[in-house]
C-alpha cells in the first residue's frame, strides 16, 4: 500500500504486538518473535516507528487491553497501524469495522503485515473483512468445543471448571487449599447472617474494618450474596446446573449452608430466589 506522507517526511508507524495466555506456548506468536519481523518491515518500507504496543496474556476477543487503548489515544503521533496478521489486533468482527471505522474518520491507514492487505482500495476493505469474520468464526468455535468439554466433565465427574479463585481459598498445583485468614472472613459472613444481618450490613462491617476482598476492593452487597449463596464453601462445586462434591476441604457444613439458602428467600430480597437451591445428599 503506499501509506500517507507529506513532502519527505518519514510515515510514521504504530507497531502493535499481542498474544494471550492460549498463544504464549505457540511457536511463532511469541512477542519478541513479532516486534523483530514488524520493525525488519517498517526498516524496509523507510518507515519511522512512532511507537511499540505491546499487549502480554490479553485476549483479542475485546477491546479491554492497556496497550490497545492507549495506542488508539495517541493516534495523532503515528500514520499507520501496522500489525504482523489481522488476528492480533482483534478477534471480533464488530469490534474490528468499529476500529476501521476509527481510522478511517481519522485519516489513518492500516496495515497487516503477513496477510498483504490494503485497506486503501475497496477490494482491500472487503477482503479484510471477510478474513476477519473468518478469524471471529474460529474464535467462537474454540470456544464452543471448550463448553462442550466443560459440561462433559461437569456430567462424568465434576472439578474445577474455569471460574475465579474463590474468596478463602488459594489454587495450588491444581487443588483449592484452604487461605486461613480468608476463611475466617467467609464463616463470619455466614455467621453474621444467621445472626440477622442484612448483606449490606455484613458489607458495611468488613469495610468498616479494613478487611479488603480478594481482588483487594471494597465489599458490597453482591460480593457478600456471592460467597452467601456458593456450594462451594460446603464440599460442593457447581458449573451451569450440575452439582458434584468437590475434593477441597469445606469452610461450613451443609446444615449451615441450607440454613442460609432458606433464610435468603425467605427474606425474598429482589432476585433473591435466583440460584438459590439447597443442598441435598444422597
Amino acid at each position: 500500500m503506499d501509506a500517507p506522507s507529506e513532502g519527505n517526511e518519514k510515515v510514521k508507524a504504530a507497531i502493535y504486538t499481542r498474544v494471550s495466555t492460549e498463544d504464549q506456548a505457540k511457536e511463532g506468536f511469541s512477542l519478541d518473535a513479532q516486534l523483530e519481523k514488524l520493525r525488519s518491515y517498517c526498516r524496509a518500507r523507510d518507515w519511522e516507528i512512532a511507537g511499540e504496543y505491546i499487549d502480554d496474556g490479553y485476549s483479542g476477543r475485546n477491546t479491554k487491553r492497556p496497550a490497545y487503548q492507549k495506542m488508539m489515544q495517541e493516534m495523532d503521533k503515528w500514520d499507520v497501524l501496522l500489525v504482523i496478521k489481522m488476528d492480533r489486533i482483534h478477534r471480533n468482527s464488530k469490534n474490528f469495522m468499529l476500529m476501521m471505522e476509527q481510522l478511517k474518520n481519522s485519516g489513518k491507514e492500516f496495515v497487516s503485515m503477513t496477510e498483504s492487505l490494503d485497506t486503501s482500495t475497496s477490494m482491500g476493505r472487503f477482503v479484510m473483512d471477510i478474513i476477519q469474520r473468518i478469524a471471529q468464526l474460529e474464535s467462537e468455535q474454540i470456544g464452543e468445543r471448550v463448553y462442550i468439554g466443560m459440561e462433559q466433565k461437569a456430567k462424568s465427574s465434576g472439578g474445577i471448571l474455569g471460574f475465579n479463585i474463590p474468596y478463602g481459598y488459594e489454587y495450588i498445583d491444581g487443588k483449592l487449599v484452604v487461605n486461613e485468614k480468608e476463611a475466617e472472613v467467609v464463616r463470619r459472613i455466614f455467621d453474621m447472617y444467621l445472626e440477622g444481618f442484612s448483606m449490606k450490613k455484613i458489607a458495611d462491617v468488613l469495610n468498616s474494618e479494613n478487611i479488603p476482598t480478594k481482588q483487594d476492593r471494597k465489599w458490597a452487597s453482591q460480593t457478600v450474596a456471592v460467597i452467601l449463596k456458593n456450594p462451594l464453601y460446603c464440599g460442593f462445586l457447581r458449573w451451569e446446573k450440575y452439582l458434584n462434591r468437590g475434593d477441597h476441604e469445606p469452610l461450613i457444613d451443609i446444615d449451615t449452608f441450607n440454613e442460609v439458602q432458606r433464610i435468603i428467600m425467605r427474606r425474598g430480597r429482589k432476585g433473591g430466589k435466583q440460584n438459590i437451591f439447597l443442598i441435598r445428599e444422597n
